[in-house]
């Protein structure tokens, strides 16, 4: 199963490992951290050119997604529910 991130960018459900509302990266130290690190090793991606609005972390990169993070929870417990 397949989970669209907004854009053109489609990842597969078995890769995906958090949902976070971009809110975070101000509120946690580790979190900002983390996607600092993620950068250095050129696993950021931005998707599209809309503001974004959360952070999808996988197993091999991070997205910042224009879509809520509530939106993105939501089809994500559907396709691992069915």
């Amino acid at each position: 199963m397949f989970i669209h991130l907004g854009g053109e960018k489609i990842i597969r459900a078995s890769e995906l490992v958090a949902i976070f509302d971009l809110s975070i990266e101000k509120s946690s130290k580790i979190s900002k951290q983390f996607v600092t690190y993620a950068s250095k090793e050129k696993r950021v991606e931005v998707i599209g050119d809309e503001e974004s609005k959360s952070l999808v972390v996988t197993q091999s990169k991070v997205y910042y997604s224009p879509i809520s993070s509530m939106t993105l929870k939501k089809r994500a417990h559907q396709l691992l529910t069915n």
